[in-house]
């Protein structure tokens, strides 16, 4: 269409310039240098366009290899994207031999080859290949040196995948000499440590867990673990202990697992007031399970006031199966065998646990009921086992008597 407008407006001027041009074709004259050329008014324009069309032409002619050589490298850019894309849909499926041929067919041409390497990579190590694996990421380092950290992160969490933590560890503290604060290298470098129990160095990584990018449970996991493990020491003091706390992050220290352990360490070590202080008062912040259980767990100055504040709690929370497991351990512990037994039937009529079990056994033990004794063993080892092993049949609660 627009060819066509051009041809008539081409064909009207040429028409209309033809009729004053035939009457007079007028003259030109060109001198330049002592040379002269003299022509019409029509030849010099047929001259001016054909010099102009030369022009063109040769203009075209100079870009050809240019579109020519643009041309193929969008052909070999696509030919690469679609290799790179099929090696994807391969490894998505689980097909790791024909997705890793198909990523190295498309490093050739490849103007961002890492993620080829990276990928090729992951798909070795896919098959049990790790020497393959290193080979891909050690090609990837000699082709682009200023990727060494995305190299070495991405070696040291194949290698934690496959369980060669020394492998890992050794290329995590490379990427600390470079970059210390890297998050990513800060979550290896935790589930390194934590694999191999390395728990002195877990403690140096306490206060910077928060910076680490493993979510809030497993940050909690490690810590607690990390904490658990570090209390445990023998030779620890009550000093110790408040500065390994001082040296986890504010948010950690307020963690349930965290205060668990504290408590039962202080209780551990002499400090059972402190412990339940510390329990206490957590619990009038937060009421959870696992701050329940600890407090039936660590001994205080006073057994019958932990027991006293524990019965108060009941009258707030009287369906705690939890709860009443603790009201039960500390029952025993003043020896009140008959209001144990009724907290602890309580307690395992609304949820069954092994531990009220296992405590369940001992209580029935103590008052020389043998044979449920074994059937309430049996039973909280099978529910802890998840198999289908016999549950007691309990009873409606007996009347408390404490003085049995």
């Amino acid at each position: 269409m627009r060819l066509g407008a051009w041809v008539l407006g081409g064909l009207f001027l040429g028409a209309f310039g033809a009729h004053f041009l035939l009457g007079d074709k007028g003259y030109v004259l060109v001198n330049f240098r002592d040379y002269v050329v003299e022509m019409s008014v029509p030849v010099l324009v047929l001259l001016l366009a054909a010099g102009y069309l030369l022009l063109r032409m040769a203009v075209r002619l100079w870009r050809i290899p240019k579109q020519v050589g643009a041309a193929v490298g969008e052909r070999r850019a696509q030919r690469v994207g679609d290799r790179l894309n099929k090696g994807l849909i391969e490894l998505s499926q689980g097909n790791w031999a024909k997705g890793e041929r198909l990523l190295a067919k498309g490093l050739k041409g490849s103007k961002a080859p890492l993620i080829n390497y990276m990928l090729a990579a992951r798909a070795a190590q896919s098959q049990g290949a790790a020497e393959r694996r290193d080979e891909w990421l050690g090609l990837a380092y000699e082709q682009l040196p200023d990727a060494e950290t995305a190299i070495l992160l991405t070696q040291a969490e194949l290698q934690l995948d496959a369980g060669q933590h020394e492998l890992a560890l050794a290329n995590l503290r490379k990427l600390s000499q470079r970059d210390p604060d890297h998050p990513l290298g800060l979550t290896l470098l935790a589930k390194v440590y934590r694999a191999l129990e390395d728990w002195p160095e877990l403690e140096k990584l306490l206060p910077v867990l928060d910076r680490t990018q493993l979510p809030d449970a497993e940050r909690e996991a490690i810590a607690v673990d990390t904490f658990a493990a570090l209390a445990e020491r023998r030779d620890l003091t009550a000093e110790q202990l408040e500065t390994l706390i001082a040296r986890l992050p504010a948010g950690l220290r307020k963690q349930p697992g965290i205060i668990a352990r504290q408590a039962a360490t202080l209780s551990r070590l002499g400090h059972g007031d402190r412990a339940e202080q510390l329990l206490r008062k957590a619990l009038k912040r937060d009421w959870n399970s696992l701050l329940v259980r600890a407090y039936g767990r660590i001994k205080g100055i006073d057994n019958e006031k932990q027991l006293g504040r524990a019965e108060a709690w009941l009258k707030q929370h009287p369906e705690d199966a939890v709860l009443l497991l603790t009201a039960a351990r500390l029952c025993m512990r003043v020896e009140l065998w008959g209001k144990a037994r009724s907290y602890l039937e309580t307690s395992l009529a609304e949820d069954p646990d092994p531990e009220a079990y296992e405590l369940y056994g001992r209580l029935l033990t103590r008052l020389g009921e043998g044979d449920n004794a074994a059937l309430a063993y049996r039973s909280g080892l099978a529910l802890a086992t998840n198999s289908d092993g016999p549950v007691p049949v309990l009873e409606a609660p007996t009347a408390v008597d404490e003085a049995s």
